[in-house]
């Protein structure tokens, strides 16, 4: 892939969740976390194989549902209505924290305030007083899934980076995060803190590197 820009403007949050469900391997199993994350459902292949599970208890969830297909008891995580796919199941939340905590998803895709060059987590508190502290699964998800995966805006609404040397809030997991899928780039981490730039949309490769304070790398 190339670190030059491929589109004139950044991604949108269902563009971003297209490139996501792009590199899912086929026939994973995948949680996708509250928020942005559970879009990745609505671009993933039908023939793709990949097995959807939400931490309230079911595998096999389908996209979002609509129209005449909402059925108020079936909603994943984030009490949003989601569909089932031919072959779903239902089980016990400790049963789901079970998979989550063994080990046995393949990929998870989370969101984040932030993320570090060297893959540590900060998704459930700000430290703003009025904020509602809950780490919830994430803690589980991101520790116990083979692959993670974030979601997010590169920039918080008052233009500060959100991939960061160190974070600053309170971190979910240290060292977790594979990959970050941004609306101007997606980046590679390693444990090392190289960050490796695979694509960047609607800015350059210099301009982006200007705008943070990790040393990035193009790929090659």
């Amino acid at each position: 892939m190339s670190a030059s820009p491929v589109t004139t403007s950044p991604l949108t949050k269902d563009e971003i969740a297209a490139r996501i469900a792009a590199d899912i391997p086929a026939g994973s199993f995948v949680n996708l976390g509250i928020g942005q994350p559970t879009l990745v459902a609505d671009h993933l292949a039908a023939d793709s194989g990949v097995v959807l599970h939400t931490e309230n208890g079911m595998l096999g969830m389908g996209p979002a549902a609509v129209g005449d297909e909402i059925d108020t008891d079936l909603t994943n995580a984030g009490k949003i209505p989601v569909t089932e796919l031919p072959g779903a199941s239902y089980f016990h939340h400790a049963d789901s924290f079970a998979m989550m905590r063994g080990g046995h998803l393949d990929v998870c895709v989370l969101g984040a305030f932030q993320v570090s060059a060297s893959g540590d987590l900060a998704n459930w508190h700000t430290g703003a007083p009025d904020a509602i502290p809950a780490v919830g699964g994430a803690m589980d998800l991101a520790i116990g899934a083979k692959k993670v995966f974030v979601m997010m805006t590169l920039f918080a609404k008052d233009g500060t980076p959100k991939l960061v040397p160190s974070c600053t809030y309170p971190l979910t997991g240290v060292g977790c995060v594979d990959r970050v899928y941004t609306d101007v780039a997606t980046f590679q981490l390693s444990s090392t803190g190289e960050v490796t730039v695979l694509e960047t949309f609607g800015i350059s490769f210099d301009d982006l590197a200007a705008r943070l304070d990790v040393p990035l790398t193009p790929a090659g």
